[in-house]
């Protein structure tokens, strides 16, 4: 980097800085306006901050290096807008109308305050070992790739920068940067797209140095990795999941007016969705496609995107890309710092100090995060015995994590008859299953668990397939329990369930929307549709 990018970099995070300044002064006056924003953010900041939040680490620098190791493999992942339209018209309605702070919460509302509790367990657990880790990983990857920093040094610097600013803002600090950082994201990665693909002469030049096998989305079933079976079924579970029931994502839409703004961000936040694949995915077989003509050496699939930067762009325009860079990083810490503040302090804390004052749980959230982060460090040497590269990594675990939680969300709104033992016991079971895997998956790694060892065959079960198994295994347990256990009762369901919801209600959430959020629906679910006839080979 030279002066003027360090220039323009300095421009960049001056606003940014502006922005959290102005909400520092604001004030959070209490739990709902530091968790939550005081529930008052419009669309536009909850589809940008959506966004933002989602793509992060894992995609600037994870999903680049799956483009350079696999092509489209992983484009299903990213391929997932509809399933923020599902959150949009299926569970904005529950969410908003039982008025819950965190996605436990709401789960105490359907099944009993044990699958509360365990899912906060859970939730925290897989922000150690998804966001966290990741997060700071990729920020040291990203400064010691384009700046030269130590690697342990610019990750430091990243908590460091991104935590201050959430401590001071909490959400709003978090939703409003979102509004800034979106539009640099997105610009920095479309210039990367465009001054890649003119390297290497075009699309369809990169369609052949790519070939067919990296091309399509369709895998044989025989592959090892990513048949074709277990991303078309085993990908939806891990986005349902993400998208629909995960409190870092939801968080937003709890911040909206009213549902009518919550829908509005969230089908936003699908548009948004539809870039990924595009703007980081291409780019990493750019790389790949550059490596293969001589034309940039890539050393770790991780740094494919990071090295782009530093070695394709011009000076200047380099500077705000980086900015874009960080930003999307910083983002993602921000409201993964935000979101474990709220599990930890409405989850916990609260329930048994019921007394303490507002000030008092603010500053236990702000506590409970730095231990998270401290966690997810510790956690970073243990993630290369797991995944190929990071966006591998990253979906393998959350591939352990997602099956029990989406089956107990998705039947408990859709099934009066699913009881509150039956909910639990299928979390528990499910979570400890998936856990099961991946401690398999660390002992293979360390080559501590090797073919002829009884444990293999499940290690050697693929692990997309593995998590469709452990979904229907968690329905058919939810089922199967329910049978023998008692019914909640029409008070406790009400309004939680579809066959539970008021005339009311009813009435209030078809008020809600219009023509135009079922025409834009129906417009992002097409774009998807016609992505996957696109890439078929």
């Amino acid at each position: 980097m030279v002066l003027i990018d360090y220039i323009v970099l300095g421009l960049f995070f001056a606003g940014l800085f502006g922005i959290i300044w102005w909400v520092f002064k604001l004030k959070a006056r209490d739990t709902a306006d530091y968790f939550l924003a005081g529930r008052d953010v419009g669309w536009f900041a909850i589809g940008a901050s959506i966004f933002a939040s989602n793509i992060g680490s894992e995609h600037l620098v994870g999903l680049a290096g799956a483009g350079f190791a696999s092509g489209m493999a992983f484009a299903h992942f990213e391929f997932q807008a509809w399933c923020i339209v599902i959150l949009a018209w299926v569970f904005v309605p529950f969410y908003r109308r039982s008025k819950v702070f965190t996605m436990p919460e709401f789960l105490e509302r359907r099944y009993n305050s044990g699958a509360r509790n365990f899912l906060s367990i859970i939730s925290l657990i897989g922000y150690v070992l998804t966001k966290v880790s990741v997060t700071v990983y990729a920020g040291g990857k990203v400064l010691e790739t384009v700046m030269g920093i130590n690697f342990w040094t610019g990750a430091i610097i990243v908590v460091v920068i991104t935590g201050l600013y959430t401590v001071i803002g909490g959400m709003k600090s978090v939703m409003y940067t979102s509004v800034l950082q979106t539009p640099v994201l997105i610009l920095g990665s479309l210039i990367i797209l465009i001054v890649g693909l003119n390297k290497i002469g075009g699309w369809e030049n990169l369609h052949e140095i790519c070939g067919s096998a990296r091309w399509t989305l369709y895998r044989p079933i025989s592959d090892p990795e990513y048949p074709w079976t277990g991303m078309i079924f085993g990908a939806p579970i891990i986005g349902l999941w993400y998208w629909c029931t995960d409190q870092y994502i939801v968080q937003r839409t709890l911040s909206a007016r009213n549902e009518k703004i919550a829908r509005k961000g969230s089908i936003f936040g699908a548009y948004l969705k539809l870039l990924p694949v595009f703007i980081f995915l291409v780019p990493g077989m750019i790389a790949f496609a550059l490596n293969e003509k001589g034309l940039l050496d890539v050393g770790t699939k991780d740094s494919a995107f990071p090295l782009m930067v530093t070695k394709l762009l011009p000076v200047g325009i380099r500077g705000l890309v980086i900015g874009g860079l960080l930003a999307a990083l910083m983002s993602l810490l921000g409201s993964l710092f935000n979101s474990c503040a709220t599990l930890f302090t409405v989850d916990f804390y609260k329930k048994y100090k019921p007394d303490s004052s507002e000030k008092h749980y603010v500053r236990i959230g702000r506590i409970a995060t730095i231990v998270v982060v401290v966690l997810g460090i510790a956690w970073i040497p243990v993630m290369h015995l797991i995944g190929e590269h990071l966006y591998d990594y990253l979906q393998r675990v959350q591939s352990l994590i997602a099956p029990a939680i989406c089956a107990v969300f998705f039947l408990g709104i859709f099934s009066k008859r699913i009881t509150p033992m039956a909910g639990l016991t299928s979390l528990v079971t499910g979570s400890v299953l998936g856990m099961f895997r991946l401690v398999l998956n660390i002992l293979e790694g360390a080559g501590i668990l090797t073919e002829g060892n009884f444990l293999y065959p499940i290690f050697d079960i693929n692990w997309l397939h593995y998590c469709i198994f452990l979904f229907i295994f968690c329905i058919v347990l939810m089922v199967i329990v329910s049978l023998f256990t008692k019914k909640p009762t029409d008070e406790q369901l009400n309004g939680i369930t579809y066959r539970s919801v008021s005339e009311k209600d009813k009435e209030e959430t078809r008020a809600s929307w219009n023509k135009w959020d079922i025409i834009n629906s129906i417009i992002i679910v097409g774009i998807v549709v016609l992505c996957y006839i696109y890439f078929i080979g």
